[in-house]
Parts: structure tokens; sequence; C-alpha cells
């Protein structure tokens, strides 16, 4: 019965407090790596410079409810919150051992809701939920995931835009993501997705769900309402510079009256966000005034309760005592693993220009795809044979790391922006040709613009591994990563026009002979897991 009592012997609240403050600060230390990452991106990113005001937001709607929450004193009322600590703690690690920046972000609200969980018990974690959940609004998005989503979101706003500037009664042509206005030429690049609008505005968006007096239903809606309205706001900006572009010249979709029209845009979006939020007032019988749809409810803002006993120090602070000194020691030892081992190999500068009979022609890449692609070397070949009508065009890309927003761009979200149709995509094999000493596997596709047919091969080649699913290359890359910590890998591409004289037939043979030539040429340049590697 003593050392029971002295277990629960009351300390001065302050000194309880501080204790807590320093597993704080611990675990700070223990995810200091990724938090560093995450605040970079806040300065240099656009699309997340609203990610300094969501911890902010989060600590304000806590402090609010301050009254609400009591500090538990039981090591059973506090196993949730460990129990979410060790899984935070579990997912920092491979995020660590990889150096995934938003691994170990994620991993980090988990530790710090965990956190959280051990001092107030389920009970805060209720009152918390949305507040802490609000958090994940911060934490940049892998970068594979943004170049999916901003080249979808290219596509569908360069396609809405024409739609209006032909309900303007202008002539425009849409190849892909290229806006033709005969005289003028309008690239939707990635900065004009509308990623810009729709992350802050999501964010918003969730905030005013949870603030809105309605049925659960209509909170839902408006907060997945934020996609729709960025992309048809995103849509009619594009289509009012086209027009503008279009009458006064290329200035208009330059300068500040660019960069205005895209905050006159955002704050349009939330405008109409409102204007959603009060035609459900009035669905569910509320006349709120619009000003008053958004409102934190009075019980909020009480004072702190006395507390009914003294505060004593929760013995499971001893438990996250010890399971943050041991994470501070594996992050520690990982130290260092965000520096990738770079494997030797030749530069795409000395890629021969005859491959068999085959004589080839240098191409480049223009300045603006380059920023988009973050590609570390490529080449890109066009090949052809004595007397032929038709030759081959030859793409690889290598990327020496795919850690820090490089990352590989999927011929299929690609070919699209181009203003071409993938009619056909399938996996094929050919038992005839062999890479790195296994058969190879590879993309086929058929894509079309016009009357303009091609025959597509492509395949990502990823330390020793020749994979034809982009998502399987980011897992690979998860476990190549951990295990090698080597991110690099290319990407392989070959197309040929499918003549309508000679027919598919002839297209499929010429690549196949294609590839019997290059594939001898091509170990020196992409780098198998047979090659020495250096840092």
């Amino acid at each position: 019965m003593t050392s029971l009592k002295q277990a629960h012997t009351p300390l001065n609240p302050y000194i309880i407090w501080l204790l807590w403050g320093i597993a704080l600060v611990l675990l700070g230390l223990v995810f200091r790596v990724g938090i560093e990452e995450m605040v970079d991106v806040w300065f240099n990113v656009e699309e997340y410079s609203h990610g300094f005001f969501i911890p902010c937001i989060s600590i304000y709607f806590l402090w609010l409810r301050r009254s609400e929450f009591h500090p538990v004193s039981g090591f059973k009322d506090s196993l949730a919150g460990l129990g979410l600590l060790l899984l935070g703690l579990l997912i920092f690690v491979p995020g660590s051992l990889a150096a995934l920046y938003a691994l170990e972000q994620y991993a980090f609200l988990i530790a710090f809701t965990g956190l959280f969980g051990v001092v107030f018990g389920v009970r805060g974690l209720r009152i918390a939920a949305i507040p802490l959940l609000f958090m994940v609004f911060m934490v940049p998005f892998p970068a594979f995931i943004i170049s999916t989503i901003s080249s979808k979101l290219q596509l569908i706003s360069s396609w809405f835009g024409v739609e209006f500037i032909r309900a303007c009664n202008i002539m425009v042509y849409l190849e892909g993501n290229v806006i033709d206005l005969g005289v003028y030429k309008l690239q939707v690049v990635d900065a004009c997705s509308g990623l810009r609008y729709l992350f802050p505005l999501a964010s918003l968006a969730f905030l005013c769900a949870y603030l809105f007096h309605g049925p659960l239903w209509q909170k839902w809606l408006i907060f997945l309402s934020s996609a729709p309205l960025t992309i048809f706001m995103n849509s009619f900006r594009i289509g009012v510079i086209g027009v503008l572009v279009n009458s006064w010249g290329t200035e208009m979709a330059e300068g500040f009256l660019h960069d205005f029209e895209g905050w006159a845009v955002f704050l349009l979006c939330m405008v109409l966000l409102f204007i959603e939020m009060w035609i459900f007032s009035r669905i569910s019988g509320n006349k709120v005034p619009i000003n008053e749809l958004v409102q934190i409810p009075d019980n909020w803002s009480g004072a702190p309760a006395a507390p009914s006993g003294p505060i004593v120090l929760n013995r499971s602070f001893y438990a996250v005592l010890l399971l943050l000194l041991l994470a501070a020691g594996v992050s520690e030892n990982f130290k260092g693993r965000g520096d990738d081992i770079i494997p030797q190999r030749k530069a795409y500068i000395n890629f021969p220009n005859q491959v068999g009979n085959w004589q080839g022609k240098n191409d480049y890449l223009g300045q603006d795809y380059l920023d988009q692609l973050k590609l570390t070397d490529y080449v890109i070949m066009n090949y052809a044979q004595p007397q032929t009508r038709n030759g081959v065009n030859f793409y690889a890309a290598y990327y020496q790391s795919q850690r820090k927003g490089a990352t590989i761009h999927s011929p299929r979200s690609c070919i699209p922006g181009g203003g071409w149709q993938i009619s056909q995509i399938r996996e094929v094999d050919f038992p005839a040709l062999s890479l790195d000493g296994q058969t190879l596997k590879l993309n086929r596709a058929i894509i079309e613009k016009d009357e303009t047919r091609q025959l597509v091969y492509f395949w990502f080649a990823q330390r020793g591994r020749d994979i034809t699913n982009e998502y399987l290359a980011k897992w690979y890359l998860i476990y190549d990563a951990i295990t090698m910590n080597r991110t690099d890998g290319s990407l392989i591409r070959i197309i040929t026009n499918i003549d309508r004289i000679e027919g598919e037939e002839a297209a499929e043979q010429r690549l196949q002979v294609f590839l019997k030539d290059i594939l001898p040429v091509l170990p020196p340049f992409v780098p198998g897991q047979n090659i020495v590697a250096t840092h």
C-alpha cells in the first residue's frame, strides 16, 4: 500500500505540466527531420503556404475547449493514447529509414495524437478529435500523388476553360493542356492546375463544416464541394485569361494581373462556399444570417474548471519517456539516411547515335518541361533505318534521387497532357527479349490524336527491376530506400507511328526489332543492382 500511495503522491501542477512539456519537446526532437522538411515546403511551395496557419488554428480550438480537458491519472485510462503513440513511432521507423518525409510527418501526427491521449485519455481524444484531425491538412502530399493530381486537374481545367472561351464566340483548339487561340498559345502548366486553391480551400471547407450548425450529411457536402468548386473556378479563370489574351495579347496571362486573378478566384471560391452553407441552412429551416453561418459555440469559451482532486503525474509518463528515448536513439542512428547512395553510370550525353543499323538524331525538352519533370539526366533520340518510312522515338529519363519532390512521371498521366488519347493499354511479355537476366515485361499502348495513331512501349527501370505498374514502382521505392538506401530510377519509352499503309503489325515489328538492338546499350546508362554503388 505504501508504494501505491507514493506513486500517486501529488506534485506541484506546474512541475507535472513541465514534465509533459519535456515529453512534447522530445517528441519534436524525434521527428525533427520530418518537421523541418514540412516547414521548408510551407516556405517554398505555394500550394502549401497556408500550412503555417493549420497548427495555430488547431491549437486555438483546443485552447477554447480547455475547460473540458482533465488530465488522467491512471495507466488504464491512457492505454489508447499509448497505443497511438507506439503506432506513430513504428511508422516513423520505415519513414526515417527510407527518408520518406511524408511518412514521417503522418507518423508525427499519429504520435502527437497519442501523446495527447496519454495526457487526457479517451474522453479528451473525443473532444479534440476534429482539431487534431484538422492538422492533417498541414502535411504535404508525396510528390508522385501531387504530380498525378496536378496532371488530371490540368486536363479537366483546360477542357472546361476552353468551353468557356467557345461560349464567348472565340475560335479555340485544345491539344491536351495547350490552348491554341490561333495567334497565341497558352499552356496550362502545373502552377495553373488549381492545386494552389484546392489545398487551402479544402482546409477552409473542413473548418467551416466543423463549425456549421446542420446535419452531418450537409457538413460532408460542404467539405467535399471544395474540389468541384476549385475545378469550376480555376476553369473559369483559365477561360477569362484566354478571352483576355485573345483580345489584348499574352501580357494578360503574365505578371501582376495573372497573380491578381488567382487571388480573386480564391476569394470567389470562399464566397460560393458561404452561399452553399446559406442554402443548406435554408433547407434545414434555419434562417441564419450569412455572417452567423460559422460560429464558435458559446459553451466552448468557459474558464477552466477547478480539478476535482489533486493533479498527479500519470504513471504512463514513464512509458512515454522510455518510448521517446528509444525513438530518439533510433532517429540519431538513422541520421544521414537522407543522403542516397548514388550508383555509377554513364551520362546520357554519351548515348550512341548509332545503334545497330539505326541512325539517331538528338532532340531536346524545353525548359518548362524540365522544370516540371525535375529529372537528373535524359536523352531523346529519333532513330531511323535507311530507306524506311517511319522511325522510332526513344526517350529515357533518369532520376538520381526520388526523395524530395522529384519523381518519375508516368506516361499514363503525361501522354494525355500532350493532347493524345490512350485508346489501348496493356502489359505484355517478350520471352525472346531479356533485361537483367529476366524476361522483358513492358506496357504496350496505342495512342491517338486526330488522324494520327502511335504505338508506345514503356517501363520503369528501378534498381535492377523492370516494372510496368507505377504504384508497384512506388512500393519498391520505399523498400529499396530502406534496404539499399537508393531511390534512383529510370523511365524508358519508345514510340513509332502506325502508318495507314503499313498497319499496326508493321509498327509492332519495328519496335521489337529496335528493342533487340537498344537493350544491350542500356545497362551502363540505367544502373542495376549489380553496379558498384558509391556516395
